[in-house]
């Protein structure tokens, strides 16, 4: 099956004519063979895992944004550029981005739920980015109320572009839930002033900070001008120039080292790759440029193979906030950005679209990021938020900026929060998509999807406790049949469909036919399981982690008996691991080894047996969910577990 062969299941949407006729953050104008579905036909239970999150999200997290945005200064930064305060400029240069990812988290929200309960606080920032607007179209406050000689003129440094993304992407999303075009009237005109002053045929210019592609993309779908498709594509085809100053962190930083078309791993400050890629997978749906394809691949195998953290995070270096070098993964320095692994949901999901067969490998990525890294990124009240996320902390870590020990309500760069916000809101666009022949089903969670009409209509209602239950009952309600793929997940040792075993597609996917009168039900294996590392990942070589589903697990001190430290413990490699049930999630039991305190920072190497060596002694060990990690106190946890 062929891109071409498939036609679009809607038409794109028209701005200014009310409730648009798709609402999703990425509706490709060309004919991708799987097409997303509408955010507000899949429909995610508030009683399963993904619709408890948004329902957290709504309820916690999105007010928490819009008050610390007031707190914080973002919003002040407007009324002092109109004279309405008198406050000292405060927050990073790109402030402003803060204001308009809350935005797009309640577009969202909107969207799936149909609220009201954020429309004045959307009328009164709305009027004021229009009046702090100059008549070019230009708006971004550090530059107009601090700096205004340096506009568009140190474009590595300033993120006047990645503000501008922010909006354009918070516009589009505000225009397709609600309605309403008025962000989008701003945007466009700051989006128009960028193609007078960078289009093709003018000056050369791109953003230190990748995201304006992505944004810029997402216009054209949306207006159907295309303007927006042709600069996103010229800023794609001038990175690799040399068009930054850099100054000491380098080109790679910034991804300006080499051409797009010839990069072939993922390098530099991770977020901008991750932002870039999905920006340049974005205009290669839409212009169908192979050789942008095939730089992707490379890439994403770059990323997952060799530098993806098990928890779905990436950056293993806190300078620059970076890639490493292949297999580079150290749990306890790890910087993990949470808003990485938000980039790369955007970028791996867009390559899912771009393909033009169903690759269950993509929404396996995205299922392990969101139950792992993403998870653990918010605690239990949806108001505390790791900036980074490591797979290991010491008893004795101390705080770095924008890496503290425990979950901080805000930080002064506060771009994780309302990232995550607008990540959530938007989930359920990630569940499924629809092709000319079926409905494939991508994400497990509990929900009720609506089957688009050329597929039969009706709805499909999905029954799971997953991921703390590995059975997936499929029932079919006003449509006959319904031709459905499933992804089946690749650790599912011993997968049945109603009692019986099943045979997966070549592309990994099992298909069924529905029908009405028949639900069916899906049995995925959730045995605990140990995973082990490549064996070029010297920092993980010699330990073991657990997995159940597509959980990571970990230890954390405040489960460990009196006396006993994390970082004393071992495990045999081949220890049976016990599932036992716990206050909130499952649990995994495992008997290991826990050494006593030696002295000296390299002892003589000891003798006796070395399943029981001398200066150890049993003990019984119960590791929980990564994602739950850090909500009972400030406890040291790791993730990988030194073996025997």
């Amino acid at each position: 099956m062929t891109q071409q062969q498939v036609a679009p299941t809607a038409s794109p949407p028209s701005p200014g004519s009310g409730r648009p006729a798709e609402v999703a953050p990425a509706i490709p104008r060309s004919t991708p063979a799987h097409r997303p579905l509408d955010l507000r036909s899949v429909r995610l239970s508030p009683d399963g895992a993904l619709g408890t999150w948004q329902g957290l999200n709504a309820k916690a997290t999105i007010g928490h944004c819009i008050a610390n945005l007031e707190t914080s200064g973002v919003i002040d930064n407007f009324r002092r550029v109109i004279g309405e305060s008198g406050a000292d400029y405060r927050g990073f240069v790109f402030a402003d981005s803060d204001l308009y990812k809350t935005i797009e988290a309640v577009a969202w929200e909107i969207g799936r739920t149909g609220t009201h309960e954020w429309d004045a606080w959307l009328d009164d920032v709305i009027d004021l980015v229009a009046r702090v607007q100059e008549p070019s179209g230009y708006v971004m406050t550090w530059i107009q109320g601090v700096h205004p000689e340096k506009k568009f003129a140190e474009l590595e440094w300033t993120h006047e572009m990645y503000v501008l993304g922010h909006m354009i992407q918070a516009a589009v999303a505000l225009s397709r839930a609600a309605g309403r075009d008025d962000l989008l009237s701003i945007a466009r005109r700051f989006a128009d002033l960028l193609d007078r002053r960078f289009g093709p045929g003018r000056d050369e210019g791109i953003c230190g900070h990748p995201q304006i592609e992505t944004a810029l993309v997402e216009l054209y779908r949306h207006t159907g001008a295309d303007r927006y498709l042709a600069l996103a594509q010229r800023m794609v085809d001038l990175r690799g120039k040399g068009l930054l100053t850099p100054g000491h962190l380098g080109a790679t930083y910034f991804q300006d080292h080499t051409p797009v078309r010839e990069a072939r791993d993922a390098v530099g400050h991770a977020v901008r790759q991750l932002y870039l890629n999905a920006g340049v997978t974005d205009v290669q749906l839409e212009t169908g440029d192979a050789t942008l394809m095939q730089a992707m691949h490379a890439q994403w195998t770059s990323a997952h193979h060799r530098k993806m953290y098990l928890t779905g995070a990436f950056g293993s270096r806190h300078r620059d906030e970076a890639f490493g070098d292949d297999y580079e993964l150290p749990s306890d320095r790890a910087y993990a950005e949470t808003c990485a692994s938000i980039a790369d949901v955007h970028w791996t999901w867009r390559m899912m679209l771009a393909s033009p067969d169903l690759v269950p490998e993509y929404a396996e990525t995205i299922e392990r990021e969101l139950h792992n890294a993403l998870a653990a990124a918010v605690d239990s009240t949806g108001t505390r938020f790791f900036y980074a996320n490591p797979l290991q902390l010491r008893p004795d870590r101390f705080s770095e900026e924008n890496a503290p020990r425990d979950r901080q309500h805000w930080y002064s760069c506060a771009c994780c929060p309302p990232n995550l916000a607008r990540l959530v809101a938007q989930l359920g666009s990630y569940v499924a998509t629809a092709s000319e022949q079926e409905l494939a089903l991508h994400l497990f969670a509990d929900a009720e999807i609506d089957v688009p009409a050329h597929l039969g209509g009706g709805a499909l209602r999905v029954s799971t406790a997953y991921p703390d239950d590995g059975r997936v009952t499929f029932a079919l309600d006003g449509s006959p049949s319904l031709r459905l793929a499933v992804r089946v997940p690749s650790w599912s040792a011993s997968t049945t469909l109603d009692g019986g075993p099943v045979t997966l597609d070549d592309d990994g996917y099992l298909r069924v036919d529905l029908e009405s009168a028949a639900p069916l039900t899906l049995s995925l294996d959730l045995t605990p399981r140990w995973t082990r590392a490549h064996h070029r990942a010297d920092a993980l070589r010699g330990a073991r982690a657990i997995e159940v589903g597509p959980r990571v697990y970990c230890l954390e001190q405040v489960d460990l008996p009196e006396g006993v430290a994390v970082d004393d413990v071992r495990v045999a490699a081949d220890a049976e691991l016990e599932t036992v049930a716990g206050p909130d999630r499952t649990r995994v039991r495992v008997e290991g080894l826990a050494r006593d305190a030696v002295e000296g920072l390299y002892p003589a190497t000891g003798r006796g047996n070395p399943r029981n060596p001398e200066g150890s002694r049993a003990v019984t060990l119960t590791a929980v969910p990564f994602s739950t990690w850090g909500n009972r106190g400030s406890t040291a946890m790791r993730v990988w577990l030194p073996i025997i």
